[in-house]
């Protein structure tokens, strides 16, 4: 399995955003996404916040 790499886009931006423990020692990551049109980009990592589990727009985000 290969090891991911992050732009520094998504190191400043994204995980830099607030986070949010969520159940079985994960957290949750939002950041609005200009390529995205704008849109709030969910990241959900393991609890070392740095291992990537979900990516997904979250349509249920509200600003």
């Amino acid at each position: 399995m290969s090891e991911f790499q992050f732009t520094e886009y998504f190191e400043i931006e994204v995980l830099r955003k607030d986070s949010e423990p969520q159940e079985h020692n994960r957290f949750r990551f939002w950041g609005i996404i200009d390529e995205l049109d704008g849109r709030v980009l969910r990241v959900v990592t393991l609890e070392d916040k740095m291992t990537i589990h979900n990516a997904f727009p979250d349509r249920g985000y509200k600003l």
